[in-house]
């Protein structure tokens, strides 16, 4: 969409006159699916060979209604960010260098959205998909307001919180991603250090490249890293009882910057977690309020055997991947059985798939049946079996067993965010 579009309502702002137009829902959704090539000459093709084939499963996407609206967040949060930051205004660059205090200065309002999951929902996939769908991850103008040499403006961002939740390894994260994004050497003086010794110095310095280099969107990953949760241990311990693990926050410092940087609304923000993690957020009123501006988008398993979205958007979808000449029909007893096996998890189904067709490989007759796929889960995916029975029972005594799948408990983070602040 170019800026003189007289319906382009950000028409004449440098940062948007090159993002691609504002999509309908149906090309957002034509742009997020994916779909391997169809299994083709299964006769003419040894088992072991289809085997390798099959492995292109794993990159099937097929959208979902809640996917569609994270898109269309994502694409309000950009453009609406930078209709606060057009470079050819001078309240802009009084933005950047701090000096938005005097009268007739638009400050830039605060938008954030959030995604919630349960792992292996496909919340980060979508997340990604949604990003470079939206656009590429870098524009070069090789003339720019004010900058002498242009700029590189970054589009969007996407950086995974990291395991230690710790300041020093978020500023690393951070700087490897802008430097990767932006192909420079802007932080090698940082990343040089075995160690970052003043993380939090590190993440002022980064936060104040990303606005000058008109960061687009920042998707940070695995929220859940910022908090602690208690040991395996004293889960173990208490199950069984009422009593809910506990969790606190691993630096406060790291969580107190990424509540500024929300806040301030110069870098719309995008968080994605498992529910311990969006549940520690959205229980602070006002970070609450910051991430309902762009919306709230939960990612659930699939729980209906005959519901459309699994049925007939997703396992008959799926159903035209097998990898064998005798083809397994797709009625409720199929669709009934992965959902048991699986408790609905995307991922797990597609595992599932992958090791029902290599139990049936070993057979000497080529078709996949029924029973491949409950050998499958014995044996191939035997591992995962209490997790998914806990997520299938939503007991919380067992799902506080993995920390991944402990969820939400409001009262416990109203309580924690008073004491905290």
């Amino acid at each position: 969409m170019k800026a003189e579009d007289p319906s382009n309502p950000y028409a004449g702002n440098l940062l948007t006159e090159c993002l691609p137009g504002i999509q309908s829902s149906d090309a957002t959704l034509s742009s997020l699916l994916y779909l391997p090539p169809e299994p083709t000459d299964l006769g003419s093709t040894p088992k072991h060979v289809r085997l390798h084939d099959l492995m292109s499963v794993r990159d099937l996407h097929v959208p979902t209604l809640v996917e569609r609206r994270l898109f269309h967040s994502i694409d309000l949060m950009v453009r609406q960010g930078y209709s606060y930051r057009d470079p050819r205004q001078a309240s802009t660059w009084a933005s950047v260098s701090g000096d938005a205090t005097r009268a007739g200065i638009r400050i830039p309002q605060a938008t954030a959205a959030a995604v919630e999951g349960l792992s292996g929902v496909g919340k980060t996939q979508a997340c990604l998909r949604c990003l470079h769908a939206f656009g590429p991850q870098v524009i070069r103008h090789e003339r720019f307001p004010k900058v002498i040499g242009g700029l590189t403006q970054v589009l969007w961002l996407s950086v995974e919180a990291p395991p230690s939740g710790r300041s020093s390894d978020l500023a690393r994260a951070l700087m490897l991603a802008w430097d990767e994004a932006t192909g420079g050497r802007r932080f090698d003086n940082w990343l040089a250090k075995e160690r970052i010794p003043d993380g939090m110095r590190a993440l002022d310095e980064w936060r104040q490249v990303a606005v000058s280099g008109f960061l687009g969107i920042l998707h940070l990953d695995e929220i859940q890293n910022l908090f602690k949760i208690s040991s395996l241990k004293q889960r173990v311990n208490r199950a069984g009882t009422a009593e809910r693990p506990e969790i606190s926050i691993v630096e406060d410092r790291v969580v107190r910057w990424f509540l500024n940087l929300v806040n301030t609304g110069q870098i719309p923000v995008l968080v994605s977690g498992t529910p311990d993690g969006i549940g520690a957020l959205t229980s602070r009123l006002s970070t609450l309020q910051r991430l309902n501006t762009a919306g709230y988008h939960r990612f659930e398993q699939f729980s209906d055997h005959t519901a459309p979205r699994f049925r007939s958007q997703f396992l008959d979808v799926l159903a035209r991947y097998q990898y064998v000449q005798k083809k397994l029909p797709i009625d409720d007893n199929l669709a009934k059985l992965i959902i048991d096996l699986t408790a609905g998890i995307q991922r797990v189904i597609i595992a599932l798939w992958i090791a029902a067709h290599r139990v049936a490989f070993e057979r000497a007759d080529d078709s996949l049946r029924l029973e491949d796929f409950i050998t499958a889960a014995q044996t191939w995916l035997e591992p995962l079996a209490p997790a998914v029975a806990a997520i299938r029972e939503g007991s919380p005594s067992k799902m506080a067993m993995y920390e991944d799948l402990v969820l939400r408990d409001t009262p416990f983070w109203s309580e924690f965010w008073s004491r905290f602040s």
